[in-house]
């Protein structure tokens, strides 16, 4: 098999190397989670897409991230530039946007050397056009998922900065919209648990539910390799989130319905079918008092 800067030349669809392709098959734990990529690229269409949005956002997030740095945060003094000295400072601003130009340099860097393209300016603005501008080519380069994940990664941990109470992104699945090849994220908020989740396609926006809505999806998820539908499992806390309850109801409804568990890395998760009929039942006994 022939390669283009190491990328497969003969039409060959190989598994998407993209950020959101990753994430897909760390939920799925399995490599049939990740989306095509026809070659010569090395990403599917949609991570390349949201490659794409992430860095026409970064010059924005590294704006913002500088209006962040008397904010509140790790502190510590600063003598030369920015606050005076004993005037707060927030350190992981500083560090994100030091992070920020990093990534953004050192591929700019990379398309340099290798397309012999003249360098840009050295600021976030420049440099996020200079590889928007080369981000086919970077997308059916041999390090394609690198730049993919760095960027991802550079783009949440700005995010943090300028919301720290931004909403956690939990994997879901795929998307159970006939024909659509995107996945479901629902979006959690440690600091509102009451609010509902919202769960999103990342690759049509108009497929949306709301948090409580989850274990009735899971029904529909596309089943795993084999036609099977793979067996889910989900922490306390996300059932709180998601379903508004508080803490300890998840785990009284987990004792008293004798909820299936397992523990990973000093975490317990709960076998979602056991949870889906609890809960289920829950809202029916709800719905029937009510009458």
């Amino acid at each position: 098999m022939q390669e283009v800067n190491g990328a497969a030349a003969d039409g060959f669809s190989a598994p998407c190397r993209g950020a959101g392709c990753t994430a897909r098959e760390a939920a799925g734990r399995g490599k049939q989670h990740r989306r095509p990529a026809q070659a010569p690229a090395l990403l599917c269409a949609v991570c390349r897409a949201r490659l794409g949005l992430e860095l026409m956002r970064l010059p924005d997030l590294y704006e913002e991230c500088a209006l962040a740095l008397g904010a509140s945060g790790p502190r510590r003094e600063k003598v030369s530039g920015g606050p005076l000295p004993g005037m707060p400072f927030n350190a992981t601003a500083a560090d994100v946007r030091a992070a920020v130009m990093g990534v953004l340099g050192a591929w700019a860097a990379l398309v340099v050397q290798e397309r012999g393209a003249p360098a840009p300016r050295r600021d976030a603005a420049a440099l996020s056009r200079f590889l928007l501008q080369h981000v086919g080519w970077l997308a059916a380069h041999s390090a394609a998922g690198e730049f993919s994940e760095e960027i991802a990664r550079v783009v949440r941990r700005a995010r943090r900065v300028i919301d720290p109470d931004a909403a956690r992104q939990v994997a879901v699945g795929g998307c159970v919209e006939p024909g659509c090849t995107g996945s479901l994220t629902a979006a959690v908020r440690a600091r509102a648990p009451h609010e509902p989740a919202e769960i999103t396609c990342d690759a049509d926006p108009a497929h949306h539910w709301l948090g409580h809505q989850w274990l009735q999806l899971s029904r529909r998820v596309r089943p795993g390799a084999g036609g099977a539908q793979e067996a889910r499992w989900i922490s306390a806390a996300d059932i709180a989130r998601l379903w508004a309850m508080a803490p300890g109801s998840v785990y009284r409804h987990a004792s008293q319905s004798q909820w299936r568990r397992r523990t990973r890395a000093g975490r317990t998760y709960y076998y979602e079918g056991d949870v889906q009929r609890s809960l289920e039942g829950r809202k029916a006994g709800a719905a029937s008092a009510a009458s």
